[in-house]
């Protein structure tokens, strides 16, 4: 009953975070790891990606009666007592790569080839909120009207679908595929061939790793 729609914004240009903005024919050439560690950790906190979730919640009930007669167990849903509705839950995402601590042991040369193994990549929730104008419901006469508590749990529950849905979403890939367009222009001005450039994580990450890879969240309740 939840409905997930997934809006790709674009993926940041990121080359000039990693160059202070110069020109590549500015950029003077360097050929020791260390120098090259140094300019790579110019990049600081490089955002790579970015989402706009909207998942709507759905929730419906009824009164029910039930009981026993006559040895008999019984469970009536009584008419005119149902209530609907729908809640849009807007969530925004980033992905970043945080070169702050990014040292030689995050560089294997070998000969002309070059592998930069990425520090692990990070998301944000920096932002959820309920669109309150987009809400749709239905309650009974009978019935009272949800309550503020409801609406809360209702909003929960859609942000924490849509953190489960991180892993199907890409952005991880989005984060590495963002980092290698400032790196590897880097690389070949120290003089490495593009084909003997390889850009990597340590590892494949999985749903499992989600915990991990999760940063800072930040609600917004109200109306913008």
């Amino acid at each position: 009953m939840k409905k997930l729609a997934l809006y790709l914004l674009a993926s940041v240009l990121v080359s000039a975070a990693c160059t202070g903005g110069k020109a590549e024919s500015e950029a003077a050439p360097v050929d020791t790891v260390p120098v090259m560690v140094m300019q790579i950790r110019k990049c600081s906190k490089l955002y790579t990606a970015e989402y706009q979730v909207r998942k709507i919640v759905t929730h419906d009930d009824e009164v029910e009666l039930k009981g026993s007669l006559f040895r008999r167990k019984f469970n009536i849903a009584v008419p005119m007592s149902s209530r609907k509705i729908a809640i849009p839950v807007d969530a925004k995402l980033k992905a970043y790569v945080d070169f702050g601590g990014f040292s030689e042991k995050n560089v294997d040369i070998d000969g002309d080839k070059v592998e930069i193994i990425l520090p692990d990549p990070k998301v944000e929730l920096t932002s959820s909120r309920v669109d309150h104008d987009g809400i749709k419901k239905h309650v009974s006469l009978i019935r009272s009207d949800f309550t503020d508590a409801e609406m809360a749990s209702y909003e929960k529950q859609g942000r924490g679908q849509i953190i489960k849905s991180i892993p199907r979403m890409g952005i991880i890939d989005m984060a590495r595929a963002g980092a290698a367009h400032a790196l590897v222009p880097m690389l070949v001005r120290m003089g490495f061939k593009e084909e003997n450039i390889t850009i990597t994580f340590r590892k494949e990450f999985t749903a499992d790793d989600l915990p991990m890879l999760l940063e800072n969240t930040t609600i917004e309740n109200g109306r913008q």
